[in-house]
């Protein structure tokens, strides 16, 4: 923090960008995209077309397609769920509360005072500045006279909370953009392995039918 104190905004400028490991990740995924891809031409290649042709009866023959087929659904499964992690996904303040970063939630609830400054002890309570100038602007549009501005100088301290705030909105929207990137990559990494295992089925059947 070179000196910074913890709970200040301007600290979190002086940290490397939770955005810097999504390009990582989108390289990783796109290097297992190319190398399903390569597993995928080596299938469409000749070499499995000179062993069909080697098949002499129809069961062999239903065997070894279904072998190639099962082979080649393995390969086109790894390729699109691994895409998923090239789509930016979208992330809000909303997606902060959601239950697919309940993971990150934890982690920064576990440490409130450096993660959110001393001006919250979780990620709603980051978020209520927000709601509040939301409900009193709204307020303000219907309310009397006599409420009016008692109701702007609410709306004045919630922007300046707001103001304090921002800092730690922005990094941790970014913290979370990358961490839905990363848990993609783990779901693909994940779905990656049992589509090759796919593919080492059908490639068995593939070979034990046009060998038999």
């Amino acid at each position: 923090m070179t000196g910074e104190s913890p709970t200040s905004g301007a600290g979190l400028d002086a940290l490397p960008s939770p955005l810097d490991s999504v390009a990582d990740s989108r390289a990783a995924a796109r290097w297992i995209i190319s190398s399903a891809g390569a597993v995928g031409a080596l299938l469409l290649g000749g070499g499995p077309l000179i062993a069909a042709g080697k098949v002499t009866d129809w069961a062999h023959a239903v065997w070894a397609g279904g072998g190639l087929l099962v082979t080649l659904l393995g390969v086109a499964w790894a390729i699109w769920r691994t895409s998923e992690v090239l789509v930016p996904p979208m992330t809000t303040p909303a997606t902060l509360t959601g239950p697919e970063l309940r993971g990150l939630r934890e982690r920064l609830e576990a440490e409130p005072w450096y993660h959110f400054g001393g001006y919250a002890g979780d990620v709603d309570g980051l978020l209520r500045h927000r709601r509040i100038a939301a409900e009193i602007t709204h307020r303000l549009s219907t309310a009397p006279p006599q409420e009016r501005d008692a109701l702007r100088a609410g709306l004045a301290t919630a922007r300046r909370n707001i103001a304090r705030t921002d800092p730690y909105l922005r990094w941790l929207l970014a913290t979370a953009h990358a961490w839905q990137v990363r848990e993609a990559l783990r779901r693909a990494r994940r779905q990656t392995f049992l589509a090759a295992a796919l593919v080492v089925v059908g490639a068995v059947v593939f070979i034990a039918a046009t060998t038999g």
